[in-house]
């Protein structure tokens, strides 16, 4: 794309500081503009990501996730406010609107999905990076897989209470996630569960944004080689050296990408651990004008054009997304909540 002398100059104006940080500058920012980052998961990381990707310049931003703003995000979420909330917006379209606001030359992608192995390849398609900001390990081992599987680095984050992680993990150059974490953990602490300080979100979510930078504009020599923990309530930090590649890694090693495997992705029925809440995936789209026609008959709606909230009368409610998924909230029985989509939503 050829800018006028006008975007030219505003494009100077606008990222004057930071083109005079030697080791980005002019050659940097065009880099920088270039760029198509994926950012996964909108939460506490990825909202602060995402940010610094708008601030900086990035050309394309492609943002994703399942879930939609609600009062507890607000204390560390940092591009939601209160009105997020009493309209009900989905995570990635409340900071897709936030975003246009901060920088409206960066074409942010805003994508409602949960990943799965079905989706993933697609959602991930032309990236030039891939960020972490998820809140489970299930979904950071099937984002290694794909990335490793498409030659995409991947920049892991994880904060919980006073406590983050971050590494760069590079396929071709370093060993990927499964190499560190194994099968990874599906249980310990999580936000919903022990807490979690904001300031420990914005560090961790930084460090990531800076490896990106560093990746974007081939700083290959300043990119950091370890895992490197926070503890900043104690003032505790580690950086670990990166174990090297096993031979027999499912992921960078026999290229089996195990997460990638159909049934493996995170469909079906899942309790989201903290939440009380349980999502089914579905095995249909839904039609959300003739779902609230169906339930206004025997539930208090609340809906927007992306989902449709029914409070049922046994005292759960439902969520539902256009693309099939329903959240059953009020439980974390599995047999319950299927009984109740079954009930509500239909087979």
């Amino acid at each position: 794309m050829v800018l006028s002398l006008d975007e030219q100059s505003n494009n100077r104006e606008r990222y004057s500081r930071q083109m005079l940080f030697p080791p980005i500058g002019v050659s940097g920012q065009q880099k920088i503009e270039a760029a198509t980052v994926v950012v996964v998961g909108m939460g506490a990381l990825g909202t602060v990501i995402a940010n610094h990707m708008a601030r900086a310049g990035i050309g394309t931003l492609r943002i994703i996730d399942r879930d939609y703003v609600e009062r507890s995000n607000l204390q560390r979420q940092m591009l939601y406010d209160e009105d997020d909330v009493l309209q009900v917006r989905p995570k990635v379209v409340a900071a897709q609107r936030k975003l246009g606001f901060i920088n409206a030359d960066v074409t942010v992608e805003a994508i409602v999905s949960h990943v799965t192995a079905e989706n993933a390849e697609e959602l991930v398609a032309g990236a030039d990076l891939v960020l972490d900001g998820t809140d489970n390990f299930q979904t950071r081992l099937l984002l290694n897989d794909v990335c490793f599987k498409r030659g995409i680095p991947f920049i892991y984050g994880g904060a919980v209470s006073s406590h983050g992680m971050t590494a760069v993990f590079i396929p071709g150059q370093t060993s990927c996630l499964r190499c560190l974490l194994g099968a990874g953990d599906s249980g310990g602490d999580t936000c919903d569960t022990v807490g979690v300080i904001s300031p420990i979100v914005d560090i961790i979510a930084s460090l990531q944004a800076v490896e990106a930078l560093k990746f974007i504009v081939g700083a290959t020599g300043a990119q950091r080689q370890g895992l490197l923990s926070l503890e900043i309530w104690q003032h505790q930090m580690m950086d670990l050296k990166l174990p090297p590649a096993r031979e027999n890694c499912p992921t960078c090693g026999l290229r089996q990408f195990p997460s990638l495997q159909a049934g493996n992705g995170g469909g079906g029925a899942v309790t989201l651990c903290g939440r009380e809440t349980v999502q089914i995936s579905g095995s249909r789209a839904l039609d959300l004008e003739h779902m609230a026609a169906k339930l206004a008959r025997s539930c208090e709606l609340q809906r927007n054009p992306y989902l449709l909230k029914a409070l049922l009368p046994e005292g759960e409610r439902l969520v539902l997304f256009a693309d099939g998924r329903v959240l059953v909230q009020g439980t974390e029985d599995l047999d319950r909540a299927q009984s109740l989509y079954d009930r509500y939503i239909g087979s």
